[in-house]
């Protein structure tokens, strides 16, 4: 889950020193790098934030799959935590510096390639993120009614690709409005104290009205002193959940489980083996569990199944195991084990000017404010080589000039930040209309002729 962090918090004062002790570059007359960035998501904005402010001549330029920018924080973050788009506001402010330049519906490995943008600048930085799901590669994973998290999100938060299935989309309120689930189990192959989510979506689920937690008071037995050394949010999360099962549990024994229109609940130590068909071989009925045992301790322990099995019926799976990155450009190195480009301290490796930021740096992990941190740690590297000479900035680099000339030759018309700006404004009207923040436009053809493409 995304989190909100201020601009600032990477500890640079005023007087141009970045965390690395560089100092800004402050002579006219030192040539001006062209750096590029592949992606426009958090890690793309804020590595162009870093390398702006600690590099007065720098010149960064955007390109992004999409004709709207943004990434995660439009398409990740659930509708009802707008405060959480409000990064979006820095992010605004660097695209529209005279030294910083937006292209949309470029689509980096297809329209241009990775070789092409490296004779265009000085420096690469890739930065597009994990697009893919990883998947849980078991039998029946195929059949109708199992879907990935991120597929279920981008539908309801709009993500062009998945509009079939804001801020929340008006087509997925009117579907989730029907609908009939009523009761959702949350699955872990491991216990309680290695559990990853945050106690603020805790409670949230706790309070939701007209909805009951069922969480059983066996499965923290003994925890409480097991805890009492962790970490403060470790114990404080795990002290809820333990609050949450006994309080339940009583309530449940007085009122002899009143009606409650939905229930959900967390089934620890449960590791999926098989996604179970309908009679007739089409539809998911169920999924069958291998029970586990936990060796080690903390969040290096590791599920071990113990050889028993548990069936659990259901109409709908959502796996929710994780994000994975796609190789861009046959010629950036990729590591398909771990869905990475191999880098040090974001230098992409064995490839000089080539750099990478965020979770194709790193894998799909942390939360905003540790992707702006990561990408500040790539942007100083840049910067370091650039200040050391390992990036040659002496012979001039056409930046956009050669690309869009590429781009022209191939049919591709990039959109700009004010065009997205046309195109904001228009969701916006539509969502004041609708009596919400903004109503998304989910075709990127409607997107492109709203614009005059």
């Amino acid at each position: 889950m995304l989190s909100a962090a201020s601009p600032l918090a990477d500890g640079e004062a005023a007087g141009g020193m970045g965390p690395g002790g560089l100092r800004r570059w402050l002579s006219s007359r030192a040539p001006a790098p062209r750096i590029c960035v592949v992606g426009s998501g958090p890690a793309g904005f804020y590595t162009a934030q870093h390398i702006l402010k600690h590099h007065d001549l720098a010149q960064v330029d955007i390109y992004e799959k999409l004709p709207v920018p943004f990434g995660l924080v439009r398409f990740g973050v659930a509708p009802d935590h707008p405060e959480v788009k409000n990064v979006i506001n820095t992010f605004t402010h660097t695209a529209r510096s005279d030294r910083c330049a937006y292209y949309g519906n470029v689509t980096v490995g297809r329209d241009v390639t990775v070789g092409e943008l490296q004779q265009a600048y000085h420096a690469v930085v890739l930065s597009y993120g994990a697009e893919d799901n990883r998947v849980l590669g078991i039998p029946g994973e195929n059949l109708s009614g199992v879907y990935s998290a991120r597929a279920f999100v981008g539908w309801y938060n709009g993500l062009p690709e998945n509009r079939d299935k804001t801020d929340i989309t008006d087509c997925s309120l009117a579907a989730l409005a029907c609908s009939k689930v009523k009761r959702v189990w949350l699955a872990g192959r491991r216990g309680p104290l290695q559990v990853a989510f945050t106690i603020k979506e805790l409670r949230e689920m706790i309070n939701l009205p007209g909805t009951q937690p069922v969480l059983n008071p066996a499965d923290f037995t003994g925890l409480e002193n097991a805890v009492k050394d962790a970490p403060r949010p470790r114990k404080r999360l795990t002290e809820l959940m333990i609050k949450t099962a006994l309080e339940k549990h009583r309530e449940k024994a007085v009122m002899a489980q009143a009606a409650v229109p939905r229930q959900w609940g967390l089934k620890f130590q449960r590791s999926p083996q098989e996604v179970l068909p309908t009679a007739d071989g089409m539809r998911v009925r169920g999924v069958r569990m291998a029970l586990t045992r936990l060796e080690g301790s903390g969040d290096s322990a590791k599920a071990v199944p113990t050889g028993d099995m548990e069936e659990l019926e259901c109409g709908l799976v959502l796996s929710s195991i994780g994000y994975r990155s796609l190789p861009l450009d046959p010629a950036v190195p990729f590591d398909t084990q771990h869905s990475i480009i191999p880098n040090n301290l974001g230098r992409v490796m064995g490839v000089p000017g080539l750099y990478c930021s965020g979770w194709v740096k790193r894998g799909p992990v942390g939360v905003i404010i540790t992707t702006m941190n990561d990408s500040f740690d790539t942007a100083q590297s840049v910067l370091e080589d650039l200040q050391e000479g390992v990036l040659d900035v002496s012979v001039s680099k056409e930046g956009f000039g050669a690309v869009g000339s590429i781009l022209r030759s191939r049919g591709i018309r990039p959109v700009s930040f004010s065009e997205w700006e046309k195109i904001d404004a228009a969701e916006v009207a539509r969502g004041k209309a609708a009596g919400k923040p903004r109503e998304k436009i989910v075709d990127p053809q409607e997107m492109l002729q709203l614009i005059g493409h």
